[in-house]
């Protein structure tokens, strides 16, 4: 101790000498009531007690060594590093400082500056490796990678906010944004100003398409570190996504939707990170397409947002519309059964039904075909229909014909005269429409035989 350290306390009876005796018994007093807190897991008074010697001593090397523990069991790492180093510098043979100094450097992940510790090398050699792997792998857009890296060197390095960045952005970008955004967070609560973190909240509601809110952030950021490249790459983009896709959306609502689906495509170009807006740009694409009767394309869109999203339930209606409309009825009920699924409301049964009756009419004879009107068509345009269509399959017009395409046309009228037969009468036209079976009402007898 320091007491053991004066040969003759004599000496300091009197006099200046005496002030310094008792400065070095208050400071040694106050250390061993700071062990005592330290003993008992007190950490936060063992700091005051430490702290307090140190104020009456502070030339001695083990307060600075003591505080410098207390302040790892605290997690307040760049402190206790500064304790360490202070505790060295005061006396180059004191082993506790440099091994708490090797150890606040590898928790800090200085890997480095912890090599130099003999005791830490095996740990910074590790580190140094974490590090390269989770560099090559954010190259690669390995961004699983990363975060494997990343787990494994904070278990080495627990207090090191850079590793921990590099985490929560990969979390961002794999779509993991509450993890992303609790790391962030749990910087920010610590350090404020940190412009990383900061960038990354921005990133996570970004992604989230909270526009808005991501590009304060992204400001706030910036306004720390001005030459944050990342942030300033990530606001411009999120100003131009959010214009481009207001632009196309003003020009929806003004019917011009050829230039709405010309503007949604440049905001598809954008940023091909931003998986949520990108969804719902694909599928306002599709609504455009839809309308521009290019019904193909907007089902590729469909498809093309929820492959990037397969939870967006307005892709799935927009598609099965889509599939309707081109009379893919088996599709249509398989994306209509996904929405009920999901979001059992009346309306979503509704389509659901619909679509299994089309889908089921899809399976009989389409005697609207077979005749060759429209669904819509009137009693005399289905007669005048009837009558060109039984002329042009008549047995008698091909009694010269091989046996088999007799026999192909004996069949095709046939199906004229059962198609008229339906559709001729408003009963059974109306149940046909329906999609009931008709099967029991003597109705298919080969109407209009020669």
């Amino acid at each position: 101790t320091a007491l053991q350290q004066v040969n003759f306390t004599a000496m300091f009876s009197t006099g200046p000498l005496r002030t310094v005796y008792s400065a070095m018994l208050q400071a040694e007093g106050f250390k061993e009531q700071g062990n005592a807190f330290y003993s008992k897991k007190d950490y936060s008074e063992a700091f005051n007690y430490y702290t307090k010697a140190i104020d009456a001593c502070p030339t001695n090397a083990s307060y600075y060594g003591n505080r410098a523990a207390t302040l790892m069991m605290l997690c307040r790492f760049r402190e206790a590093l500064e304790d360490s180093q202070q505790s060295v510098r005061l006396n180059d043979c004191f082993m506790k400082g440099h091994l708490r100094e090797g150890k606040c450097h590898l928790s800090l992940g200085n890997a480095m500056a912890a090599n130099q510790a003999q005791q830490e090398k095996k740990n910074a050699t590790a580190l140094l490796e974490y590090e390269r792997m989770a560099e090559f792998g954010f190259e690669k857009r390995d961004f699983r990678k990363v975060v494997y890296c990343m787990d494994r060197a904070l278990a080495l390095a627990s207090a090191c906010h850079r590793f921990k960045i590099l985490k929560s952005e990969c979390l961002a970008l794999l779509g993991r944004y509450p993890e992303a955004q609790s790391v962030a967070s749990d910087i920010l609560r610590m350090d404020s100003t940190n412009a990383d973190a900061l960038y990354v909240r921005g990133l996570c509601l970004y992604y989230e398409d909270c526009i808005d809110k991501a590009v304060q952030f992204f400001v706030q950021a910036l306004r720390m570190a001005p030459d944050h490249e990342k942030a300033r790459l990530a606001c411009r983009n999120a100003k131009a996504l959010k214009s481009k896709k207001e632009e196309g959306n003003q020009a929806f609502k003004n019917n011009n939707y050829e230039a709405a689906y010309q503007l949604y495509t440049e905001a598809l170009k954008i940023d091909p990170n931003n998986i949520k807006t990108n969804a719902k740009l694909y599928c306002n694409r599709a609504t455009a397409g839809a309308k521009l009767n290019k019904l193909n394309q907007a089902i590729e869109d469909c498809t093309s947002a929820i492959k990037l999203d397969d939870t967006y339930i307005k892709a799935y209606l927009r598609r099965a519309q889509c599939y309707m409309d081109t009379e893919q009825y088996e599709e249509a009920v398989r994306d209509y059964e996904k929405v009920y699924q999901t979001e059992k409301t009346s309306d979503h049964k509704h389509l659901l039904k619909m679509a299994q009756l089309e889908l089921k009419k899809s399976k009989r004879k389409d005697y609207y075909k077979v005749l060759g009107v429209g669904k819509n068509a009137t009693d005399d345009e289905i007669k005048k229909a009837y009558r060109k269509r039984a002329l042009m399959h008549h047995p008698d017009r091909h009694s010269a014909a091989t046996p088999e395409v007799q026999k192909e046309e004996e069949k095709k009228f046939k199906e004229v005269g059962e198609a008229f037969t339906v559709l001729s009468d408003p009963k059974k036209k109306m149940r046909y429409d329906n999609g009931h079976d008709l099967d029991d009402d003597g109705s298919f007898d080969g109407g209009g035989k020669s």
